[in-house]
């Protein structure tokens, strides 16, 4: 077990509004953009592991297609109400910096809307690509790097139309920022695509799928808001058999 503060990026803190709001079975970017095309993504895997898997929604999703999904997640809150949900289920305490697996456990490792909060992902994919069976898949659905760099800089409004614009800025910049909505309080990052990409090469792993995707249900407001400004992005890579075919 790490000596980490699990509440170090308000996790913690933030745990029992998040697994309230959870309940209901997610959010906008969950149930009405991402839910179908990850699960869609997820089909064929036999092990999968669910990086900050919260209160375990997306294990269960898996598992309700016979997928055997273990969640990992360094809040202790978290994993007790992911057991509690689903008693059946494998939930493991432990940051992605440092997963407590075997190499080539698994061959999907999934990171669903969690790299954002992790403090170093150059290592959390590294240990993502350790624990992946040559030929196994990691997949990610992330905020898109120009809106973490646009949220960033916080609300404005246009002072001739009155609508709230949010302006894009210092895109080139990593840095961490706190965040509250509907109870929470916690910190992501924003940092450029380019770091993402380098690290995901640098352990040697193959794109296989990009995309940026769209509603497909939810209130007309919602859609139209995100397809004015979307902000998430998906990307599938895949561990090489051999090093002869990274």
């Amino acid at each position: 077990m790490s000596s980490r503060d699990p509440d170090e990026n308000g996790w913690a803190s933030s745990a029992r509004a998040w697994i309230a709001r959870s309940a209901e079975g997610g959010d906008f970017s969950r149930q009405h953009v991402l839910d179908h095309l990850m699960i869609e993504r997820a089909a064929g895997a036999k092990e999968a592991l669910d990086v900050g898997c919260g209160e375990g929604r997306f294990c269960r999703m898996m598992a309700a297609q016979g997928i055997c999904a273990t969640g990992l997640d360094p809040v202790p809150a978290m994993i007790d109400a992911a057991q509690t949900l689903d008693p059946k289920g494998s939930y493991v305490q432990g940051f992605a910096e440092n997963l407590p697996f075997a190499d080539g456990c698994f061959d999907l490792v999934v990171a669903y809307l969690s790299l954002i909060d992790i403090d170093d992902p150059q290592a959390a994919i590294a240990e993502m690509a350790r624990v992946l069976r040559p030929g196994g898949r990691i997949l990610i659905a992330n905020l898109s790097s120009f809106a973490t760099s646009g949220a960033a800089m916080g609300r404005r409004t246009c002072r001739d139309t009155g609508k709230e614009i949010r302006p894009l800025g210092r895109y080139l910049e990593t840095r961490k920022e706190w965040f509250a909505w509907d109870g929470l309080r916690v910190r992501n990052w924003h940092r450029p695509l380019s770091h993402y990409m380098q690290w995901f090469l640098g352990a040697g792993l193959v794109l296989t799928h990009f995309d940026e995707p769209h509603p497909v249900s939810g209130p007309d407001d919602r859609i139209a808001a995100y397809q004015n400004m979307p902000y998430l992005m998906m990307m599938e890579w895949q561990k090489p058999l051999s090093a002869f075919d990274s």
